[in-house]
């Protein structure tokens, strides 16, 4: 799913932390470094790099919840995934802030062991956030051979027929991500009509507008379940359900989807 938060296609999530993860590791190691060779000035880089790193964590975490609250699929496992890495982020920056208010008033093993607990957790969460990226895609933009470019539109109205395109508007293969009220649907034009289907991949939540379509079938990016866009049957593994169809007409260059 492509990120909201983002210059020119670049998310801003994945470039931000690398700062907090650089200037929290290193606040431990010259804090390992001031209690081997009680160098003060080991001791004062530390307290800098801490305040460093707690800022851009904090700046980081911005954009990662723009993505949270508007990209990743709501009731799948991507969602779990995304709160785990969040609520480890939340407890490793409070850990570095009371690591922080107690450098002058604490012993050194209690310090180093704050820090080294927060860069535990450094680590859990970049395991989970990489796994976001790499296997639930998450702020990456999809493009494949003549799907055109990502296309998702909001409406209100939640009931009767819903104007959603124009006739031209999508080419064949390309998907449209339409949030209607709370449902999530996606609008994909074949060789031959305009079809609408559930946004959820019936597996594990993935979104099917962030996958492929060909020949009206729709592949989940995320484990490969294949669905026939008219019928919403299974039409390979590992889905056993199928997903939701729903009506779509064409009048006078409009597209409309009945609910």
């Amino acid at each position: 799913m492509k990120s909201k938060a983002s210059i020119k296609g670049h998310p801003l999530h994945p470039i931000l932390i690398p700062f907090p993860i650089a200037f929290l590791i290193g606040t431990l190691v010259f804090d390992l470094l001031h209690v081997i060779n009680r160098n003060e000035s080991y001791w004062r880089t530390a307290g800098y790099l801490e305040i460093a790193g707690i800022v851009t964590a904090l700046a980081a975490a911005v954009p990662g919840a723009v993505d949270y609250f508007t990209i990743v699929p709501p009731q799948s496992s991507g969602k779990k995934r995304a709160t785990q890495h969040a609520l480890v982020n939340v407890g490793m920056v409070l850990v570095f802030i009371i690591a922080l208010f107690l450098r002058d008033k604490a012993s050194n093993i209690v310090i180093l062991g704050l820090e080294g607990l927060g860069v535990i957790m450094l680590f859990v969460s970049g395991w989970l956030g990489g796994t976001l990226v790499y296997r639930n895609q998450i702020g990456v933009d999809p493009r494949y051979a003549n799907a055109g470019k990502w296309k998702e539109a909001h409406f209100n109205q939640t009931s009767g027929s819903i104007e959603v395109a124009t006739s031209n508007e999508l080419e064949t293969d390309q998907m449209k991500l339409l949030h209607v009220g709370n449902k999530r649907i996606v609008l994909a034009k074949t060789e031959s009509e305009y079809l609408a289907f559930d946004d959820r991949c019936t597996h594990k939540g993935g979104s099917l507008a962030g996958g492929m379509m060909i020949c009206g079938t729709v592949q989940c990016p995320w484990h490969g379940s294949q669905f026939d866009c008219k019928t919403g049957l299974v039409k390979a593994g590992p889905a056993t359900e199928k997903i939701a169809t729903y009506p779509v007409t064409e009048t006078k260059g409009k597209v409309y989807l009945s609910l």
